[in-house]
């Protein structure tokens, strides 16, 4: 345990800024799977749910979450099988 106030503090907001990335990065994966669905299964609302996972891979790149290059590869790789219409692996 740390004896110095300045370690308590970052202590304190590096477990906050932890549990807030892991949300972040758990809600990424839930949303690229459910467009990847959709995308196999030909769904009507792929589009819609392509275009969320997108945003929010974009905005977890930007603010940090994730690494920026990370987002972007694979936004692009949902992209190209979105278009596909095909799931992958």
């Amino acid at each position: 345990m740390a004896n110095i106030k300045g370690q308590i503090k970052r202590n304190r907001q590096n477990e906050r800024h932890r549990l807030r990335n892991k949300a972040v990065r758990t809600e990424l994966k839930t949303r690229v799977k459910a467009a990847r669905v959709a995308a196999a299964e030909g769904s009507s609302d792929t589009e819609d749910l392509v275009r969320q996972a997108q945003q929010r891979l974009a905005k977890a790149g930007a603010k940090g979450r994730i690494h920026p290059r990370q987002a972007a590869r694979r936004t692009s790789r949902l992209m190209k099988r979105a278009a596909k219409g095909d799931a992958g692996s």
